[in-house]
């Protein structure tokens, strides 16, 4: 009698919130330097810049149960100014890109924390191959140009369709849809 072996676990929960411990924080960086630096080689070596000695990462975990299992996609907050909020370095790892839900969760925390701490307006650069799913969230596109080498739309958030959310630190959680 032959056992077939199990299938591999996929996590099919989701926590969106802030990075609240160091190994999420160091998770975060590395995704974003396997993103920004090693597949899209639009850093050399490191992404990391100023904005980040002030900027909020939110992480994006797999769970296990209650456990989290490790860091499936980023992105981070900064204020520019009073009430000038900015998203950046949104990353999915390519193993979860397929799952929708992540990186619209990961934008609607980023707009919503953002929200509740006084914002007025919410902008972001984005590539253009995401510039859908961002207009779809009910996002504007203000320009267009090229930074880093690649086409980029400055886009700004509509903040009527994202409420406050008073506890990014617990955060969002986003759903896998079932296969067929």
């Amino acid at each position: 009698m032959m056992i077939e072996p199990f299938a591999p676990y996929r996590a099919s929960e989701f926590q969106v919130k802030f990075a609240t411990s160091e190994w999420e924080r160091r998770e975060a960086h590395l995704l974003r330097r396997a993103v920004f630096c090693e597949e899209q080689g639009i850093f050399e070596g490191d992404d990391r810049d100023a904005i980040d000695g002030h900027a909020i990462p939110i992480v994006a975990l797999s769970m296990m149960g209650v456990a989290a299992d490790q860091v499936v996609g980023t992105v981070r907050i900064h204020e520019a100014e009073p009430g000038l909020w900015w998203g950046s370095r949104l990353a999915v790892s390519g193993d979860f890109r397929k799952i929708g839900a992540l990186g619209a969760t990961l934008i609607r925390l980023a707009v919503s924390s953002a929200n509740a701490m006084g914002c007025h307006t919410f902008l972001a650069n984005v590539q253009v191959q995401n510039g859908l799913l961002f207009r779809r969230m009910h996002w504007d596109v203000l320009e267009e140009f090229e930074v880093y080498g690649k086409p980029h739309l400055r886009m700004k958030a509509d903040l009527n369709w994202y409420p406050p959310c008073q506890t990014p630190e617990t955060g969002l959680v986003a759903l896998a849809k079932k296969a067929a």
